[in-house]
């Protein structure tokens, strides 16, 4: 049951709600912020990097869904330059709308989504890589980081 849960929007939504909630709770300068034009510059690259991320999972026939074994190991696109690029997408779209509501106090959240996304997926998700593509795998790990 707790798996029926366990994916990264879910933990990307509570992370936003939470940073929605400290703004509310403790609206220190929101939504004056110098911050709120480079904030929508986050969440327009954060969305163009789910997309673009996605259509490579569509277009080599692979699950995007974490916990289910790959049918290919993506390399090429954005994967060139990052392993997780929708994962990357997450963090920055939660940067984002902080900066953008003027949540100031939750910027916590942002390293704190991208431990959850590192331990509760990526990990997991490079095990099922190395698992069904061996060296193939590790030679792209030794050629491309993680995030950025």
């Amino acid at each position: 049951m707790a798996q029926r849960f366990d994916y990264p929007p879910v933990w990307l939504l509570a992370a936003l709600a939470l940073a929605w909630g400290a703004r509310h709770l403790f609206p220190i300068g929101a939504g004056q912020s110098v911050l709120v034009v480079p904030g929508w510059g986050l969440v327009l690259v954060a969305g163009a990097l789910m997309g673009a991320a996605a259509a490579r999972f569509l277009r080599h026939r692979t699950t995007i869904v974490p916990h289910r074994k790959p049918a290919a190991l993506i390399t090429d696109g954005l994967y060139r330059y990052s392993r997780n690029p929708i994962y990357l997408a997450d963090v920055l779209l939660l940067a984002g709308l902080i900066m953008v509501w003027g949540a100031h106090l939750a910027w916590p959240l942002v390293p704190l989504l991208a431990w959850v996304l590192q331990r509760r997926f990526i990990l997991p998700e490079e095990a099922r890589l190395r698992a069904a593509f061996g060296q193939a795998t590790e030679q792209y790990f030794a050629l491309t980081r993680r995030w950025i």
